[in-house]
């Protein structure tokens, strides 16, 4: 019998990585399936472990000045609800106190593109907001006919919302736990591998909520001076929309810096126009080789393919929740996936040298 393998060597490599290739794909496929399936619970806990990341220093300053585990939780988890019931409340006053001056800027905008470079169709770009209100009203109108449906939606955000707050309490109060958590469930042997890269997934998880939210407010500061100084109408409201679409990486930057510049075109003329655009591209150029480089040193740096896909991926599984949560999930699992890579590359033997 001929002892040679049927298949050469390099054929033989390239099977078993396609073979471990498509059992990694249907392992996620089957993880993001089930998250679908069961959103109403999988939604409160991963909220709940950024909300762990983004006030875990705070957990554990309180915890150094002597108080107890329990209570620093509770305290972590009121500033939490006042700090984000007060930006809430000022980002949605900023934005319906200045909304209807926005549209209107934007229609303005629309008509002066249709105007001057011929786009046809230019009065269908001049009544969007207005087919959007329209929208609106109907949407309206459905769910005021369907009350209960209005209320169950009303109930499940609620519920979401309080779930995801009471399981960020136990998370920070029982943080001491996950460690031994982390080795009764992983197999016999693996418990030191499985809680390195917990770790390494939760560190790269606080870090990107830490050096996001930073950013944000960083960003959100300085375009609303900005626009403040130029004297663009809704600089408030437009700082606010800044803030919040700093969590969706590019994306939210592109959208929020557009609508500044079409805001101002339309109320101050082109050349305020060209000055806000040059003040939104040096915020973000202050963001991306600054800000972004020190505040976020320790976190995963994503190529910015990596991130769009991302983020398509989440919007498509779970819409704005997922566009939301997309980043720091594929922040975590490139921070396994990288630790998995060091760890097992330094267990490898090193090669013999050349005699």
């Amino acid at each position: 019998m001929d002892p040679r393998p049927l298949l050469p060597e390099p054929a033989r490599r390239i099977g078993a990585w396609c073979v471990l290739v498509l059992l990694v794909a249907g392992v996620v496929g089957v993880g993001a399936w089930l998250c679908v399936v069961f959103k109403t619970a999988v939604t409160p806990v991963l909220l709940a472990l950024l909300g762990t990341a983004l006030l875990g220093p705070v957990h554990r300053w309180l915890i150094r000045i002597g108080v107890r585990r329990s209570l620093a939780a509770a305290l972590t988890c009121v500033a939490l609800v006042g700090v984000v019931g007060g930006a809430g409340y000022v980002v949605v006053s900023a934005l319906i106190d200045t909304g209807d001056q926005i549209v209107a800027s934007l229609k303005q905008a629309g008509q002066w593109v249709a105007d001057h470079f011929g786009v046809a169709g230019g009065d269908g770009v001049t009544n969007l907001a207005d087919n959007a209100k329209k929208l609106l009203s109907k949407f309206g109108a459905g769910a005021a006919s369907g009350v209960l449906e209005g209320l169950s939606l009303l109930g499940s955000l609620l519920a979401t919302s309080v779930l995801a707050l009471l399981l960020t309490f136990f998370f920070l109060k029982d943080s001491d736990r996950a460690v031994g958590l982390a080795h009764s469930l992983a197999p016999r042997g693996a418990g030191d591998t499985v809680e390195a890269m917990a770790r390494r997934a939760f560190e790269a998880v606080e870090g990107f909520m830490r050096g996001t939210t930073l950013i944000a407010f960083i960003d959100a500061i300085c375009i609303t001076v900005g626009l403040l100084i130029l004297r663009v109408p809704g600089a408030i409201g437009l700082g606010a929309l800044v803030f919040i679409g700093a969590y969706i990486p590019y994306l939210g930057a592109f959208v929020s810096g557009a609508v500044a510049v079409l805001v101002a075109l339309a109320d101050r003329g082109f050349g305020i126009a060209l000055w806000t655009l040059g003040i939104v591209l040096a915020v973000q150029q202050l963001e991306g080789h600054i800000l972004q480089p020190v505040i976020q040193s320790r976190t995963v740096q994503m190529h910015p393919a990596m991130i769009m896909i991302a983020l398509t991926a989440g919007a498509s599984v779970a819409g704005l929740i997922g566009m939301l949560l997309a980043v720091p999930v594929a922040a975590a699992a490139f921070a396994v996936l990288g630790g998995l890579r060091k760890r097992y590359s330094a267990d490898d033997p090193a090669e013999p040298p050349d005699s």
